[in-house]
């Protein structure tokens, strides 16, 4: 029997790419196509991180907690998917170093997953357009499994499906719903603080390492597993 990977699971919009611009285009146009204003790039960056559905609920409500009317919300979700798809990989960029950390972490034996909230139509050809789809091992979308996070589903699958040991294996995101699931799940985080927060401070909710780009992510796995 072959021992237990080491894994790290990576968050995807606001962790390995920026990809606000190209959301906020599809959504303000979305919500253009049905009457209504368009909302803005700084308030998208604020609502990425739950999901398309949530994403779209918060654009037409301006709360992170609001529920759009049913009717309504269908008919932007419906355009929001078309149009994105249309335009996933216009103005989205991989973050500096990313490429770099991958590499020199594969070298150090490291096994890579992508846990996503982001739906499977969109997260592989995201992945291909950006030039990382090959660094990964198992990429899980939101609509992959039963739950997303931040429930710890898809990073206990994710860790069973690679013949991982939760153990060795550490959750890096951008958000709440990355440090909930870890949490839940029972292995470290390590968050980026130039994502997609939704304003919440991190730092304050028990992350084990908060980095402020990607180049620090092996020396910050290095003090983890030192400790």
């Amino acid at each position: 029997m072959s021992e237990p990977c080491r894994l790290l699971l990576f968050d995807l919009d606001g962790t390995l790419v920026d990809s606000a611009p190209d959301i906020a285009d599809a959504v303000d146009q979305a919500l253009e196509a049905h009457g209504r204003r368009g909302v803005g790039e700084d308030a998208v960056r604020g609502f990425i991180g739950n999901g398309a559905e949530r994403l779209v609920h918060r654009a037409l409500t301006g709360s992170r907690d609001g529920e759009a009317a049913a009717a309504e919300f269908a008919a932007v979700y419906a355009s929001f998917l078309e149009i994105y798809q249309a335009g996933l990989y216009v103005r989205t960029r991989v973050y500096p170093g990313v490429s770099e950390a991958l590499r020199d972490l594969a070298g150090d034996g490291w096994t890579f997953g992508v846990v996503t909230n982001k739906p499977a139509r969109f997260t592989t050809p995201l992945l291909a357009a950006a030039g990382l789809d090959d660094w990964f091992a198992i990429v899980l979308s939101g609509d992959s499994l039963p739950r997303k996070k931040p429930d710890p589903l898809p990073l206990i699958h994710a860790a069973d499906a690679v013949g991982a040991d939760l153990a060795q294996t550490i959750m890096v995101g951008d958000s709440m719903a990355d440090l909930q699931a870890a949490q839940q799940a029972g292995i470290p985080a390590i968050c980026v603080s130039y994502g997609y927060s939704g304003g919440v401070d991190l730092a304050a909710h028990g992350v084990d390492r908060l980095i402020d780009e990607m180049s620090a992510l092996p020396a910050a796995i290095a003090e983890l597993r030192a400790r």
